[in-house]
This record gives structure tokens, C-alpha cells and sequence, in this order.
């Protein structure tokens, strides 16, 4: 009766991972439920030695608590470098609904304090339920998720007013030398000298304040033009297989060609059709001999094992620029190479622990939300 009982549960499984395959597939499920007594291997055509790994762990994974929690663990620990299940990009397989089918009616059933320890597995599954409408068949996870506030911004006092004082202290120790000096009837020190010497203090006050302006200008990430654009394709760079060329729609009435270092991480197939951040005025050039005209901002992790394009929010506008909390400035019409602003600007871009993407701690911002990723506390460039 145990092993009767077992396999009526597995096979349970098996529907219920079926129906979610048809379902994101947009396939009618009964003509494949009948044969879910077979391996579900053969559910797919993706079926090389990572996806099969997968599919093994669905199939045996364990409805013991203290094994299925030991499963739970090993899949959060997986998701802390990685996006989805299979490959090195971000878009789900067939892989991530069966391993979600699986896992979800564990999952939904754990208490609160202990989802707070699966981060990782729960951001996956968000991502999933978000991707994929199978509200039909797995009911939602809630997830209590960090609404961002921008920091307040406080309007910088204008330098002439701070000046004032300075200029009133100088002017007000001039005319006390010029008093000490009548009170021991020094009459030899001119007047000239005295007004010469509060005016050599006021401009020694302020020096030291245009100097700091002059530099913060130059690492402020307004100078970068930041744009919001569509990948409308992409394919491998003729000449080198590390390189992805793409055609991206920034809203100008034609494509950039911009050539990305992505091919180790993506497949032209998951960048089509993706939201982007695009720095838009670099300076065109030539990678491999193919022109580039901007440069696809990617999050990545600290040995570069993953790397992703950030993550754009839905419902921004293809053209539009990102903008940054308290940080006002026209973008240079082309960046210059020889002060090297790009790269004193880079190390101040920065995913945050939560993945979003900041520039000092304050977010890439679009009209739909921030810019994010699902690497925390990666660098940007």
C-alpha cells in the first residue's frame, strides 16, 4: 500500500509539472498528461546533461521534512550566483517551471522565519510566478519586499554666501590691525596694506572650496548619458566568440549597433527583445573591426562569474534617460577618452545588497522604478 500510495504521488507530481510545461508553453495539457508515467525527460527537447540533472532532481526529491529542507538549502545556496536554473543568462527553461512545480507546495507551506533563511530560492520563485502566469495551477507567494525611498536632497548653500563671513572676518581683523596700529601711533603700515591683506585672506578662504566643485564635477554621473533601450536583435560577433553584437532602439528612429562582451553569459536569444541601460554617448569605435556606438551596462559579481545586464523595470520608456536623486548636469555630448571620465566614474556604479543598481548608493532611476539585478553588492559597468 506505501509504494502504491508513493507512486500515486509521484505521479501527482508529474501532472501538475506537465500542466505548468503546457501552460507557459501555451499547450493544450491533455494531450500529453497520459504520458506522464514516463521520465520527464522526455517532456522536452532540451535535453542535454544540465537539464537532465535538473529533471533527476525534481523526480527524486524527498517529502521528508528534514531531507526536503536539506533540498531547499542546496537550491538557495545555487541561486546565489545565478538567475535561473540552465545557462548563464536569465531567462527560464523548461528546467526552472519543473524544478518550481516541485519545490512550490514546500515552499508555500514553510513558515515565515523560515523563508527568511531561502533569500535566494524565494527571489527565484518571485521571478518565476512573476515571468510565467500560472496562477491557475500554484497559488502566490507572497513576498514582503523593500519599498526604496530616495534620500532627501538638500539644496547646497551658494558659495557666495558662504563667503560672506570669511570676507567679514577678514575685513573685520583689517580694521582691528589698522586700529592697533593708530592705538601704538604706528602711522608707517599704509592703509593700502591692510585692505591688501583682508582681501589676499578672503581669497585664501576661498580657494580651497572651488577646488573639491571642480573635482566632484568630473566623477559626477550626470555626465554619463544614460538611455533606456530595446534589444531588437542580436547574434555572435563574426570574429570573436566572446563578443555579442546588438541592434538596440533607443527611440532615435534607427538601431545602435553596440558589441557587448556577453557571449559567455547570454545567448543572442536572451537578449532579444530585453530592456537595457545603454551609455549613449561614449565614443564610437570598433571592437574585432564591427563599430560599437554605446556600451550595455552589466552587473557582476567580484570574481566575474556572473554577469548580467541590468535588469530594467517594466513599463519604462525605450529613450528615456535614467536619472539620480539630488544629482542635477548636462551629460557631455560625447565623452572624452583622454580624461578617462568613464572610468573615474565606474567605481562608484554598484549593485546594493538588495540588486539595485546605484551610483554612490543612489539608484539608477526610471520612470517605472529602479534599475536592478539579481546580483547584490556587484559592481556596474
Amino acid at each position: 500500500m506505501a509504494s502504491s500510495s508513493s507512486s500515486n504521488s509521484n505521479d501527482d507530481r508529474k501532472r501538475t509539472i506537465v500542466s505548468a510545461l503546457c501552460k507557459s508553453k501555451h499547450l493544450d495539457p491533455t494531450k500529453f498528461l497520459d504520458n506522464v508515467v514516463n521520465d520527464l525527460k522526455s517532456l522536452s527537447i532540451n535535453n542535454n546533461d544540465e537539464f537532465n540533472k535538473w529533471v533527476a532532481f525534481a523526480e527524486n526529491f524527498p517529502s521528508d521534512p528534514e531531507a526536503c529542507s536539506k533540498g531547499l538549502t542546496q537550491l538557495n545556496e545555487h541561486f546565489l550566483e545565478k538567475a535561473v536554473l540552465v545557462g548563464g543568462g536569465y531567462t527560464p527553461s523548461g528546467a526552472d517551471i519543473i524544478v518550481f512545480s516541485t519545490v512550490h507546495p514546500y515552499v508555500i507551506s514553510l513558515p515565515d522565519s523560515d523563508k527568511k533563511n531561502l533569500p535566494h530560492l524565494l527571489r527565484w520563485m518571485d521571478y518565476i510566478q512573476s515571468t510565467h502566469d500560472l496562477g491557475e495551477l500554484f497559488k502566490w507567494i507572497e513576498l514582503e519586499k523593500t519599498t526604496f525611498i530616495p534620500p532627501a536632497w538638500v539644496e547646497p548653500e551658494p558659495s557666495s554666501k558662504k563667503a560672506e563671513p570669511d570676507t567679514k572676518k577678514a575685513a573685520s581683523n583689517a580694521k582691528a590691525t589698522k586700529s592697533g596700529a593708530d592705538t601704538e601711533k604706528k602711522s608707517d603700515v599704509p592703509k593700502k596694506q591692510a585692505t591688501g591683506n583682508a582681501e589676499a585672506a578672503t581669497e585664501k578662504k576661498k580657494l580651497p572650496e572651488k577646488v573639491p566643485d571642480n573635482k566632484d564635477a568630473e566623477l559626477s554621473v550626470t555626465l554619463l548619458k544614460i538611455q533606456i533601450g530595446l534589444i531588437r536583435k542580436a547574434s555572435k560577433h563574426p570574429s570573436a566568440d566572446s563578443l555579442l553584437v546588438e541592434e538596440i532602439d533607443v527611440g532615435e528612429g534607427k538601431v545602435r549597433q553596440v558589441v557587448s562582451g556577453l557571449a559567455k553569459y547570454c545567448s543572442p536569444e536572451d537578449l532579444k527583445n530585453r530592456l537595457v541601460a545603454l551609455i549613449t554617448n561614449v565614443k564610437p569605435g570598433k571592437l574585432r573591426d564591427v563599430v560599437s556606438e554605446g556600451l550595455v551596462l552589466c552587473a557582476s559579481n567580484a570574481d566575474h562569474t556572473a554577469v548580467e545586464p541590468l535588469i530594467v523595470p517594466e513599463g519604462a520608456k525605450i529613450g528615456e534617460c535614467v536619472t539620480f536623486a539630488g544629482y542635477e548636469g548636462k551629460p557631455e555630448d560625447v565623452l572624452n577618452p583622454k580624461k578617462k571620465q568613464l572610468d573615474k566614474i565606474t567605481p562608484n556604479l554598484f549593485t546594493d545588497d538588495k540588486g539595485v543598481a546605484t551610483f554612490k548608493g543612489v539608484p539608477f532611476m526610471t520612470s517605472a522604478g529602479p534599475c536592478t539585478s539579481t546580483i547584490p553588492n556587484g559592481s556596474v559597468k
